[in-house]
C-alpha cells in the first residue's frame, strides 16, 4: 500500500533530494494543504527512477513551504529504483515492468499492483487537473505531451514549456489512463542531467501549484502543436551502436549527436547512421500513420532523412534504446 505523508514540514523533508528519497522510503502519496481546499490537483513525479527534476523540484517547494491554491495531491513513484545504486540510474528495478507502461494492466505483479493503487488513488482524490513530470531520456528543450487537443491541456503545458505534442499513440501510461479523469499533460522537462531541465521542473510546477487557474491561462493559446509523432523502435534482434562511423559489428550506428536534433529540426537528406537495411528499425503510429520508407532511406549503407522531421527523445543510450525507443519522429 501507498503510504500517505500528510502536508510536511520545511524541516522535515532533510536538507537534499537524496535525503529526501531515503526519507520517501517506497511510494508515497504526498497531500498538501491549499488555500481553496474544495479543489484538488494531482502531481505525479519520478514515475522512473533515473528522471530526479520533478523530485528536486517538490523537495525545493516543500522545504520553502510554499502553500498552493488548491489542495495537492502528490505521487512519487519509482523511489526504490531511483534508490538503487549509484542513485537516480535505473528507470525501474531489475527484472521489473516499467511502471508507466502498467496502467492499462494486466494488474497482476508487482508493478500492475501499484499502478493500480495509484489509479484508485487518483480517482479518490478527484483532480481538477494532473500533470505527470518526466526527465526525456536525450537532451533537448522541454515540451508537453498529451492524448487531448483541448485548451485546459495546452493551458497546463503553457505553465512549463512551449511546445505540446499530441499523440494516438497508447502505451498503457499514467496519461493514456486519466485522460477521461481530468485534463492531464505529460511534460518532459529536458535531459536528467540538465540543470536547465531541472529548472524548468522547479518554475513550472511552482505555477501548478500556486496559480489560482491552471485551466485557462492566457499562454495556452501560444503553445505550437505538433501532431501524431511516430515511434521508432529498434526491430528485434537488431544490435544498436552511438559513434561518428559504422561500428563493426553492430546492424545499426546512430551518430553520436543524434540527439542534438531534439532541439532543430533535421533536414531532408540529413545523415541518420549506418546500416544495410532499413528494416532494422520499425515504426509505431496512428492516425495519419507515415510509412518508415516515407521518412528515412538507406542508400550505399547510409541511413538518411528522406523528408524534414522533428525528433522527440533521441538517446544516445544504448540501453533506453533497446528497452523503449530508439526516438520519436514528426514530420514537418
Amino acid at each position: 500500500m501507498i503510504q500517505l505523508w500528510e502536508t510536511p514540514a520545511g524541516g522535515e523533508v532533510g536538507e537534499t533530494a537524496e535525503d529526501f528519497l531515503r526519507l520517501l522510503g517506497g511510494p508515497r502519496w504526498i497531500h498538501l494543504r491549499g488555500k481553496d481546499r474544495s479543489r484538488t490537483r494531482a502531481v505525479a513525479t519520478l514515475l522512473h527512477g533515473n528522471e530526479p527534476s520533478s523530485l528536486r523540484a517538490l523537495h525545493r517547494l516543500l522545504k520553502e513551504s510554499c502553500r498552493p491554491a488548491t489542495d495537492i495531491l502528490v505521487l512519487v513513484a519509482a523511489v526504490e529504483a531511483a534508490r538503487e545504486a549509484p542513485g537516480f540510474a535505473h528507470r525501474m528495478l531489475p527484472g521489473t515492468r516499467d511502471l508507466n507502461r502498467c496502467f492499462a494492466g494486466p494488474f497482476t505483479d508487482a508493478q500492475g499492483i501499484l499502478a493500480r493503487e495509484i489509479l484508485d488513488g487518483l480517482k479518490a482524490g478527484r483532480p481538477e487537473a494532473l500533470v505527470d513530470v518526466h526527465n526525456t531520456s536525450g537532451s533537448g528543450p522541454a515540451y508537453g505531451v498529451g492524448t487531448r487537443l483541448e485548451p485546459p491541456c495546452l493551458a497546463i503545458t503553457s505553465l512549463f514549456a512551449p511546445r505540446y505534442v499530441l499523440t494516438d499513440i497508447r502505451l498503457g501510461s499514467l496519461m493514456d489512463a486519466t485522460a477521461d479523469l481530468c485534463p492531464t499533460a505529460t511534460i518532459e522537462c529536458g535531459g536528467a542531467r540538465s540543470s536547465a531541465a531541472d529548472d524548468v521542473a522547479l518554475r513550472g510546477l511552482e505555477r501548478f501549484l500556486c496559480s489560482e487557474s491552471v485551466l485557462a491561462t492566457p499562454g495556452g493559446r501560444d503553445v505550437v502543436v505538433l501532431e501524431h509523432p511516430r515511434r521508432i523502435r529498434l526491430a528485434p534482434g537488431a544490435q544498436l551502436a552511438y559513434s561518428q562511423a559504422p561500428v563493426a559489428g553492430r546492424t545499426l550506428t546512430l551518430r553520436s549527436d543524434i540527439d542534438r536534433f531534439n532541439s532543430t529540426v533535421l533536414p531532408a537528406g540529413e545523415l541518420i547512421g549506418w546500416t544495410n537495411e532499413l528494416g532494422v528499425l520499425s515504426a509505431a503510429g496512428g492516425r495519419g500513420f507515415t510509412p518508415l520508407g516515407e521518412l528515412f532511406e538507406v542508400s550505399n549503407g547510409r541511413l538518411c532523412a528522406t523528408r524534414a522531421l522533428q525528433l522527440f527523445m533521441a538517446t544516445t543510450d544504448a540501453r533506453m534504446a533497446e528497452e523503449d525507443c530508439v526516438f520519436y519522429v514528426v514530420p514537418v
